[in-house]
């Protein structure tokens, strides 16, 4: 079974995909995990990545492919695979089908602005040990303070709402397009995120069985 997962930044992907290799035991593809990879492991597409990389460029789409298909020719994506961060814009998705990577269904993780951007602006960390923390889903015993070492509890930049708005303003123009791209192929599941991650966990499984 080859999936991709799609949503919002701050949409729970990442909890999904740790929740879908536990069940189906199949292999979720990070592409900036795979790209360090490969660049490590002096691939093909790793060397020609590490020369985009290194002049401070993105790496261009058909390099990103290739590294995507050399990952998914290795053993454990025999039965399948979890493509989590790619394809993020139309142009990637298309290229994706023409090198012949098929894909059985695609999930989107649908949440409301207003709820990322509470889930993730209302995210507090340690300065100290780095234990995170949240105002209304994960208070800590004493406002501002860590409970495991006394430390100051911080909002990082990456948390700030203003931050947060920009990269959904960046997804909706970007990456949501790849809804309508997917339906159209007939493979795309929506599921409604909930206040309780198991039970858009349960709403997640039952898409990939139906």
């Amino acid at each position: 079974m080859n999936l991709i997962l799609l949503g919002a930044p701050g949409a729970g992907k990442g909890t999904q995909a740790e929740k879908i290799v536990e069940k189906y035991n199949i292999p979720a593809i990070s592409t900036g995990n795979i790209i360090r990879a490969a660049i490590k492991n002096s691939t093909e597409m790793g060397l020609k990545a590490k020369s985009f990389t290194e002049s401070g460029q993105l790496v261009p789409d058909d390099v990103v492919i290739g590294i995507i298909k050399e990952r998914l020719a290795e053993n454990d994506c025999q039965a399948g695979f979890i493509l989590d961060g790619f394809p993020r814009t139309i142009p990637q998705a298309q290229a994706l089908k023409d090198m012949g990577v098929n894909i059985d269904k695609v999930i989107n993780i649908e949440v409301d602005d207003e709820t990322v951007i509470n889930r993730i602006s209302g995210r507090r960390v340690c300065a100290k040990c780095s234990n995170s923390y949240h105002l209304i889903y994960k208070k800590p015993k004493l406002d501002g303070v860590c409970d495991s070492c006394g430390g100051e509890l911080v909002q990082r930049k990456d948390d700030e709402s203003a931050t947060v708005k920009a990269r959904l303003d960046e997804y909706h123009r970007l990456t949501e397009p790849l809804k309508d791209f997917y339906s159209k192929e007939g493979i795309l599941k929506t599921v409604y995120g909930q206040e309780k991650v198991s039970d858009t966990t349960a709403l997640v499984f039952q898409a990939i069985d139906e």
